[in-house]
């Protein structure tokens, strides 16, 4: 009965605002509705989709708070395929220690066909309920909380999810937990690529992680220096990168930094085609997945405990279907289907300081 309250309060925008004010809800029915959300004995904690350095701290958070809050805690393994299957382990503050440090996710990721159909997503529900999971964390990107909003308008199960993902793309928060790693993995990666392109007179394209965003190549390019930074944001301009290698007698090593949507062929066939302008030996580098792993920095295991135990609080105090994220330093809950519609936009002032920086 309860969640199916709330889940008509998430559907009724004019009633319902970001965190605990339900403008035209009593204050006697708040009350009701928190103390019997506060009630809540049991929940579930999964990832889902790519994995990202800084999960297994999420978890790590999400685990003792619960466990602080008296509310025992289910790891669901495999994201939405172990929901499916039934794949649940029983977590305790013991079950995470000696994780916080780890890369990748204690409790496994991957994609599920089967729970992209309604007769999956009922399965998994039907699994969650015998289990008595009265609410879940989710944690990942943009696809993991699709999946998510489907189960709470579908089965009424409550969920609020932590931003797990290396591409910093979802909207509702500054930063995403494992994006300032696979920054500085890749920064690290083109110092060393600059001291052989310098050694050679070469020029490298190296082509990171960012299909449909372009924050990793826009922080990457600038911080390793490059000559010139392709993100999907902007439309691929060939001739502006031919112009930007040639120009000032500029026939010497440089760095071209490419988000991996930008081209059709990416950064091979880029490079493939400007060989015919650029007489200067190149070489393609790919850093692909090894963005993804690794330890993760102090600046994303300190948000991933952040979130995680944010994530927690919030569904003791009755915030469902939303996404805990952080907002110049301060703890904000968005409507999980927000986090998705609404595209989050590049910093323009970065844009055009790239520009300045690569003369």
């Amino acid at each position: 009965m309860i969640t199916q309250i709330i889940i008509k309060l998430q559907v009724e925008p004019h009633v319902r605002q970001i965190g605990l004010h339900f403008g035209a809800i009593n204050d006697k029915f708040m009350r009701f509705l928190k103390e019997n959300m506060s009630k809540i004995k049991k929940i579930g904690v999964y990832t889902s989709g790519g994995d990202a350095p800084g999960m297994n701290a999420a978890l790590r958070a999400i685990v003792r708070t619960a466990a602080y809050r008296g509310i025992d805690i289910v790891g669901i393994q495999h994201g939405y395929n172990g929901m499916i299957k039934g794949d649940f382990v029983p977590l305790g503050p013991r079950s995470v220690s000696n994780i916080i440090q780890r890369g990748g996710t204690l409790l496994k990721t991957a994609r599920s066909q089967e729970f992209m159909t309604r007769e999956g997503r009922a399965k998994a529900a039907a699994n969650l309920k015998s289990q008595g999971i009265e609410g879940l964390v989710a944690i990942g990107g943009n696809g993991t909380f699709q999946g998510a909003t489907l189960l709470h308008d579908e089965h009424m199960i409550p969920t609020v999810g932590v931003p797990g993902t290396i591409d910093n793309d979802l909207y509702g928060t500054d930063f995403t937990v494992g994006y300032d790693t696979a920054i500085n993995t890749a920064v690290e990666a083109i110092d060393k690529i600059r001291d052989t392109a310098d050694a050679h007179d070469r020029v490298f394209y190296v082509e990171v992680m960012g299909r449909d965003a372009g924050f990793i190549a826009l922080d990457v390019g600038i911080a390793g220096g490059a000559e010139y930074i392709a993100i999907p944001e902007i439309e691929e301009n060939f001739e502006a990168i031919r112009q930007k290698l040639t120009s000032g007698g500029r026939q010497r090593s440089s760095i071209v930094v490419i988000a991996e949507g930008c081209f059709k062929g990416g950064a091979v066939d880029l490079a493939r085609r400007m060989s015919e302008f650029v007489h200067l030996h190149y070489r393609v580098t790919v850093l692909g997945h090894i963005q993804r792993g690794g330890s993760p920095t102090a600046r994303d295991r300190v948000l991933a405990a952040k979130l995680g135990s944010a994530a927690v609080e919030a569904l003791l105090h009755a915030e469902t279907n939303v996404m805990a994220g952080e907002i110049n330093g301060n703890v904000v809950l968005t409507p999980m289907r927000d986090t998705w519609e609404k595209k989050k936009a590049v910093d323009n002032s970065l844009v055009e300081l790239s520009q300045v920086l690569s003369i």
